[in-house]
């Protein structure tokens, strides 16, 4: 899918115009100063129990399958990262499946770090996890300068202010190789979580604090393009995926919209 239909473009945006607000300057610049400390709160009282295993990854990214058909990197054969790994829900599934690949998993959260490394799983021939800010501490203190084949960013770009994610994405170029490639997936605007938001949640344009203070923000594929396409990345795919989910229990349809995108690093 690559556009919303005109008639969901209006009822959503009738819904998001119903809502307009804004939370206070004030409460905006607290909560984006404490990203880090909200989600270590976050899996401190979660741990590893929220986020169920992502299975599904595979499927949506076919580079990492186990026969890919992508060049050895590493001693493993190909060098990824895991931008935002949380608790490893990506990081070993993908292991699992993959022998020929090794995984460097960063998070913002210490807390979820330690849970990656006390994992059984954990096995410091297959990966690396360390605690990075991107928006503001190198890869490279972890990473080896553009080493990667692949950087895998999903479902954590929404957790960063807009104005620092041209940081995060200059951060993604220094490890990666050239014509390495960043697979992307987060939520997209008009999801059924941006239409449920108070306007007291609003922080900015699309981007919105949840009540335990974490961030979310909401992209187009015109987010992409502004984000990567301008800066060193040639899109392979950038659209909407549109998934409805169904509550049997309260009878709801729900319409899930993401943006997924495969994006190849050519300076």
């Amino acid at each position: 899918m690559t556009e919303f239909s005109e008639e969901k473009i209006r009822v959503c945006e009738a819904i998001l115009a119903r809502t307009e607000g804004a939370a206070s300057e004030f409460l905006a610049g607290k909560l984006k100063k404490e990203t880090a400390r909200n989600w270590d709160l976050f899996y401190k009282r979660n741990t590893t129990n929220f986020f169920k295993d992502r299975h599904w990854v595979e499927r949506e990214f076919p580079e990492l399958r186990p026969v890919a058909g992508i060049a050895p990197a590493s001693k493993c054969g190909c060098a990824s990262l895991f931008k935002g790994c949380g608790v490893g829900n990506f990081i070993f599934p993908t292991l699992d499946s993959n022998s020929d690949l090794f995984i460097y998993g960063c998070d913002l959260s210490k807390r979820a770090v330690d849970f990656v490394k006390a994992d059984a799983k954990y096995d410091t021939q297959r990966c690396k996890a360390f605690v990075c800010d991107i928006t503001s501490q190198p890869l490279t203190d972890n990473v080896p300068p553009h080493s990667l084949d692949l950087v895998s960013a999903l479902f954590c770009f929404s957790a960063i202010p807009p104005d620092q994610m041209p940081p995060a994405v200059e951060n993604l170029k220094s490890v990666l190789k050239p014509g390495g490639i960043v697979l992307f997936r987060d939520y997209g605007i008009y999801d059924a979580a941006q239409l449920r938001f108070k306007p007291t949640s609003k922080l900015s344009d699309r981007l919105y604090a949840r009540h335990d203070g974490t961030l979310s923000y909401f992209f187009s594929t015109a987010d992409l393009d502004r984000l990567f396409c301008a800066n060193g990345f040639v899109p392979i795919e950038n659209t909407y995926v549109v998934k409805t989910v169904v509550n049997r229990k309260r009878e709801l349809h729900m319409e899930r919209v993401f943006v997924q995108a495969r994006l190849r690093y050519q300076p």
